[in-house]
């Protein structure tokens, strides 16, 4: 048997209802799907800051020519005629010329040279090979320019890739640049080098394997003998052999510095 409530009964439960306030009814929340991943804050990198002020580097329409001016051969040396060099042998080390080549050899602590007694030099631009075949850490080798005696310029490479230059001018001895590093400098032997000399005036500029080095600007001696030489500083022998030297004259007259005011 069915009960039914009075009619006043249910319209009063609706008017109770309609009176509820409306923070009682509680909202259905939306799932959030599993696949979807949460937003995260952007993270930024690189936050923007003050704009610098730009420095004023100098552009240039070309490359500068780093050995102008070079003209014709005036010189050749392949190394056939021992009589143009200085050659010796001792138990401290030698200096031989076979077979188109010429090798100097030094025990450790020693310092060995040998000039060219044909060439005297003043404006040239001269290159010649040379291969290390004994030569670690420190043993040096190179070329000695402008040679009048006891003063002269020479030109270092280290067998650990750094290059630098000494003036001797009687017998005082002044480093004109710090060992610096080069990547054209074989690291050791066996190796082999192709070193570029252009000197103008008072101005010298080194080159290995055709690319330019450094540059350097001193008056002491204008002209004199070219030659090479090797120095052992570690505890064993240092042996590098030179050969195809090759000299160019040299037609070039450097710009006039303009005055700082």
């Amino acid at each position: 048997m069915r009960r039914f409530l009075p009619s006043f009964l249910i319209i009063g439960c609706l008017l109770l209802s309609a009176c509820l306030p409306s923070e009682s009814i509680l909202p259905t929340e939306t799932p959030v799907p599993s696949d979807t991943p949460l937003p995260t804050s952007t993270i930024i990198w690189f936050p923007p800051s003050a704009t610098p002020t730009l420095l004023t580097v100098p552009t240039y329409t070309a490359t500068p020519e780093m050995s102008p001016g070079i003209g014709s051969v005036i010189f050749t040396d392949d190394f056939s005629n021992a009589s143009a060099w200085d050659t010796a042998a001792s138990a401290q080390g030698s200096a031989a010329i076979s077979r188109n080549r010429l090798t100097l050899a030094a025990e450790p602590g020693v310092y060995l040279a040998s000039m060219n007694r044909e060439a005297i030099l003043s404006d040239f631009y001269a290159e010649i090979t040379a291969r290390p075949s004994l030569c670690r850490g420190e043993d040096s080798y190179g070329i000695v320019i402008r040679s009048t005696g006891d003063s002269f310029y020479r030109f270092t490479l280290t067998c650990s890739s750094m290059i630098s230059v000494e003036r001797y001018r009687s017998s005082v001895r002044l480093l004109m640049l710090e060992p610096t590093p080069s990547g054209d400098a074989p690291p050791g032997a066996p190796g082999e080098v192709r070193i570029g000399m252009w000197a103008v005036g008072n101005e010298m500029r080194l080159f290995l394997n055709g690319r330019f080095q450094f540059s350097i600007i001193d008056p002491s001696s204008p002209s004199g003998a070219f030659g090479v030489f090797v120095r052992g500083e570690g505890d064993t022998p240092v042996s590098v052999i030179f050969s195809d030297l090759i000299v160019y004259d040299v037609d070039y007259i450097p710009p006039t510095r303009t005055p700082v005011p």
